[in-house]
C-alpha cells in the first residue's frame, strides 16, 4: 500500500458540487478530406465537407478484392490516409456499417450524450452502438433522422470502458445519409481546476507547469546530452532517466541466443543528432534499417519509444506530445510497453500516425485504461508498410499528466435517496497515530450513505473509480472483524445501514472496518427458497462446430450453448458483489455444464461459478459467486444480471431438473439462515430463462416460446403499455425486461 502524502482540506461536502455540461469529443467533418476511421468493408465518401453514405446499394472493395469477383465499378474513394477503395454497384442491398467518431475518452459507469448534425434522403432509423471493446455488447441507442438539417440526439449509459468509439449501422437501408458534424457530452459535477504535471526534466525530477507556461528543461528537446548513453534498457532502476529509446535491426544484438538460436538485437539510447533540416537544432534518430523479419512481426524490426519516469495508474489522464518526420513517406502504428522497453503490454496507444518528411506535431490527450495499466513506455513500430531503409527523425518529446492527490479517500452516495457520488471532493482519511490506523467519516445529518468508495487517489474521477479498495466483507470495528481489503476497479461498498459512518484502514494488514455513528441498520431477511420445479427438455444439437472444442469428428454447427437455463436476478449486480448461489438438480442422463455471467440473459459477459455434472441422482448445489469486474478483454462489467448453464454438452436430447432455487447476497455475519438481500422472489418464474434449441432467444420459463415472447431489438409497434417486471410504467427507450399485453420480452 503506497504511503499516504499530503492531504489537502477538503474542497466541500461530498454532494455538493453543482453539475454541469461537459464535451467530451467533437468533430466537424469538414475538417476532414476522406474517411479517418478505420474500415469496416463499408467507405462513407466526401462530398463537400460532407461525410456521405450513399446506402447499401454500394459496396467498396480494395484491390485484391476486385481480383477476386466480377464487380461493376462505378468509381473510387480515397480515405484520409490515402487508401483507395473501388466503389461498386451491388445487385442487391448489403448490411453496412461504419465509425462515426473514434477515441471518446469516457468514464466507466457513466451516461453520455451524442448530438449529430445529419439528415437523409428519406426519414431512416438508424442504431448506433457506443463500443470500448469488440468482446462485450456495446450501450446502444437509435437515431431517428429527417430529410432535413437537423441536430438528433441519442443518449448512452451504463459505458464499461475509458476510451469508447461510435459506430453508425443503417443496415440494409439505401436511403443517403449526410454527416456534417457530431459532440459527445457528459453532465458532470463541477471538477477541481486542472494542474498538468510535466515530467521530463533534464534534472530527472518532477516539474509542475501552469497552464500556458513553457517548460524549456525536459530531456525530450534533444539538446541535453545523455548522462550515461550506456543505460541498459532493462535497467529498472534507471531505464526511465532516457527519455526516448531506439531499436534499428541489427545494432546492439544480445550477447545470449533466443530459444531459437537466434541473437535478437535490443533497444538502446536513441541517437542525437544534428537536424538535417535545420543545423541549429539537435533531433532523436533511428536510422532504420531495411525490415526483413517474416510476416508482421517486420513492423517492428525498427522501433522508437518514448520512455517516462513511472507507469501511469488505471484511469490516469495523460497528454503525449512529440514532433516527427522521416526521410520518406511511412506508416507506423502505436502501442503501450511496460517500464522495459520492447516489453509489450497493449496494442494501441494513440493510433496509427503517418511520417512524411515535413515535420508534424501530434498533442493527444488519452487516458490510460485498465489495458494499458502500469505502462511506462509509448513504442513505435516503424515498418508497418515501408520495409526498406528510412531515417525517423523525433523531436520535443513531452509527457504531462493530471496532477491527483494520492493518499487515501472516502466517497459515498445514498442508492435510495439519489445522491451520487462527488469523487472530486471525496474526504481523505486521517492518520490515527496511537492505534496505527487511518480513520475517515462520511456521511452527515440529513444526507446519510448507505454505500461507499474507498480509493487511493483523488482529483479525478475515472482516477478515483479505477484505484478503489475492495473488502471481503463488511466487518464491524472491533478486534476481531477487520475484513481484509484488495485492489478492485469500479468497488462499491454496500453498507448494512444509512446514516453517518466511520470508516477504519490498516494499510499494514490490508483490513478495514466500519462503524455506524448515527442512523438505521438495515435488518437481515430470512433467505427465500424459490419451489418452482424448472424442468427443461433439452433438445438435439447438431456436431459442435469446427474449433478448439471440437468433440464429433464431423464438426457441426452446434455449439455448446444451443440448449440453456438461466437465473436472472431482480436488479443488476455490483462489480466484485458477493453472492450464494444454491439449488437442487437432476437429469435424465449424465451430462456437464459449464456457466456464465450475463446481462440480461443472452448478453454473454464471463464466466461465472465452476463447472459441474448432472448426474442422474438428485444432488444440492451451494457455490459462492463473486460478480466479475471486468469481462475477458479487461473491460468492466456494470450489467451483470444473470447466470446462463449451458444444457447442450452432450449432444443427445436431455431433461434437466432444476428447484429449490436460492440466489442471495452474502452475509458477512455468518448469520445462519439470514442474508442482506434475496435476489430471487419466493414464488413465480419471473426469475428463470431458458433457451430450447439454436437460434432461439431465452424466455421466461412457462411461456409457449422464444420467438414469441422475446425481441431481439426495440418495440416496434405501441400496442398497449410498457411495465417494467416491477410494475412500474415505462417509454419504449426502457432497456430490460418488459410486460407489453400480458407478455414478457426483453427490449435491447
Amino acid at each position: 500500500m503506497k504511503k499516504l502524502f499530503t492531504l489537502i482540506a477538503l474542497l466541500a461536502c461530498f454532494m455538493g458540487a453543482k453539475a454541469e455540461w461537459v464535451t467530451d469529443y467533437s468533430l466537424d467533418y469538414s475538417t476532414k478530406t476522406g474517411f479517418p476511421f478505420y474500415v469496416m468493408g463499408y467507405v462513407p465518401e466526401w462530398v463537400d465537407g460532407v461525410m456521405t453514405d450513399y446506402g447499401a446499394n454500394f459496396g467498396y472493395k480494395t484491390d485484391a478484392e476486385m481480383e477476386e469477383g466480377d464487380f461493376n465499378e462505378v468509381g473510387t474513394v480515397t480515405t484520409q490516409d490515402g487508401t483507395v477503395y473501388h466503389k461498386v454497384a451491388l445487385d442487391a442491398p448489403a448490411w453496412h456499417q461504419y465509425f462515426i467518431a473514434d477515441g471518446i475518452p469516457t468514464e466507466l459507469d457513466g451516461t453520455y450524450t451524442l448530438k449529430a448534425m445529419v439528415k437523409a434522403s428519406e426519414p431512416v432509423n438508424v442504431p448506433i452502438q457506443m463500443r470500448w471493446s469488440w468482446s462485450t455488447d456495446p450501450a446502444t441507442g437509435t437515431m431517428a433522422i429527417g430529410t432535413e438539417w437537423s441536430e438528433v440526439e441519442v443518449t448512452f449509459s451504463g459505458i464499461g470502458g475509458t476510451a469508447c468509439s461510435l459506430i453508425a449501422q443503417p443496415g440494409s437501408s439505401t436511403a443517403t445519409i449526410e454527416w456534417k458534424s457530431i459532440t459527445v457530452s457528459h453532465n458532470q459535477k463541477a471538477q477541481r481546476p486542472t494542474t498538468w504535471q510535466e515530467w521530463l526534466n533534464s534534472d530527472g525530477q518532477p516539474f509542475i507547469m501552469t497552464e500556458g507556461a513553457v517548460n524549456d528543461k525536459y530531456m525530450g528537446d534533444a539538446e541535453t546530452p545523455w548522462a550515461d548513453p550506456n543505460v541498459a534498457y532493462n535497467d529498472a532502476d534507471k531505464n526511465f532517466l532516457v527519455c526516448a529509446w531506439s531499436k534499428e535491426k541489427g545494432h546492439n544484438l544480445a550477447s545470449e541466443p533466443d530459444n531459437n538460436g537466434n541473437y535478437p538485437w535490443n533497444p538502446f539510447p536513441a541517437n542525437i543528432e544534428v537536424d538535417p533540416t535545420d543545423p541549429s537544432n539537435h533531433v532523436f534518430v533511428v536510422h532504420g534499417q531495411p525490415a526483413t523479419t517474416e510476416g508482421d512481426a517486420s513492423a517492428w524490426d525498427n522501433q522508437f519509444w518514448i520512455q517516462s519516469p513511472q507507469g501511469w495508474k488505471e484511469g490516469t489522464q495523460v497528454k503525449i506530445h512529440f514532433r516527427y518526420r522521416a526521410s520518406k513517406t511511412a506508416k507506423a502504428d502505436t502501442q503501450i510497453h511496460k517500464q522495459t522497453p520492447s516489453d509489450y503490454l497493449w496494442w494501441n496507444a494513440i493510433g496509427e500516425i503517418t511520417f512524411t518528411e515535413e515535420w508534424q506535431t501530434v498533442d493527444k490527450t488519452f487516458t490510460f485504461d485498465s489495458n494499458m495499466a502500469n505502462g511506462w513506455s509509448m513504442a513505435f513500430n516503424l515498418n508497418k508498410d515501408v520495409k526498406e531503409a528510412v531515417d525517423f527523425y523525433f523531436d520535443d518529446l513531452s509527457w504531462q499528466t493530471m496532477k491527483l492527490d494520492e493518499g487515501l479517500f472516502v466517497a459515498g452516495a445514498n442508492t435510495e435517496e439519489g445522491i451520487e457520488y462527488d469523487f472530486d471532493n471525496a474526504i481523505p482519511f486521517e492518520y490515527d497515530e496511537e492505534n496505527a490506523i487511518y480513520t475517515a467519516t462520511i456521511g452527515e445529518a440529513g444526507a446519510y450513505v448507505n454505500q461507499v468508495m474507498i480509493s487511493t487517489v483523488r482529483g479525478n474521477d475515472a482516477a478515483f473509480k479505477s484505484n478503489t479498495l475492495k473488502p471481503e466483507y463488511v466487518g464491524d470495528y472491533n478486534e476481531d472483524d477487520w475484513a481484509p481489503y484488495t485492489e478492485a476497479s469500479l468497488a462499491k461498498i454496500n453498507l448494512p445501514g444509512t446514516g453517518i459512518w466511520k470508516v477504519y484502514l490498516d494499510t499494514q494488514y490490508l483490513s478495514m472496518a466500519f462503524e455506524m455513528l448515527e442512523g438505521t441498520v438495515k435488518e437481515n431477511v430470512d433467505i427465500v427458497t424459490n419451489p418452482t420445479e424448472i424442468i427443461i427438455e433439452g433438445v438435439e444439437r447438431d456436431d459442435l462446430s469446427d474449433g478448439d472444442n471440437v468433440r464429433e469428428e464431423e464438426g457441426g454447427t452446434g455449439e455448446t450453448w444451443d440448449n440453456q437455463f438461466f437465473i436472472l436476478a431482480n436488479r443488476v449486480l455490483e462489480p466484485n458483489e458477493e453472492t450464494v448461489l444454491e439449488f437442487d438438480y437432476v437429469a435424465t442422463t449424465e451430462a456437464g455444464t459449464t456457466t456464465g455471467t450475463h446481462a440480461l440473459p443472452g448478453q454473454y459477459r464471463k464466466n461465472a461459478i465452476p463447472d459441474f455434472t448432472f448426474t442422474t441422482e438428485l444432488q444440492h448445489l451451494k457455490v459462492d459467486y463473486t460478480v466479475p469486474a471486468s469481462d475477458w478483454g479487461g473491460n468492466a462489467i456494470t450489467d451483470a444480471q444473470s447466470i446462463s448453464f449451458d444444457l447442450a454438452m452432450i449432444k443427445g436430447a436431455n431433461t434437466y431438473t432444476i428447484k429449490n432455487v436460492k440466489w442471495y447476497v452474502k452475509d458477512g455475519s455468518n448469520a445462519e439462515g439470514k442474508t442482506p438481500e434475496n435476489l430471487i422472489n419466493a414464488t413465480g418464474t419471473s426469475n428463470f430463462w431458458v433457451k430450447i434449441g439454436a437460434g432461439t432467444a431465452p424466455y421466461e420459463y412457462g411461456t409457449s416460446t422464444g420467438i414469441e415472447n422475446v425481441v431481439d431489438g426495440n418495440v416496434v409497434n405501441g400496442n398497449g403499455a410498457l411495465y417494467n417486471i416491477a410494475g412500474q410504467r415505462v417509454n419504449k427507450d426502457y432497456k430490460g425486461i418488459v410486460i407489453q399485453n400480458g407478455k414478457k420480452f426483453i427490449n435491447k
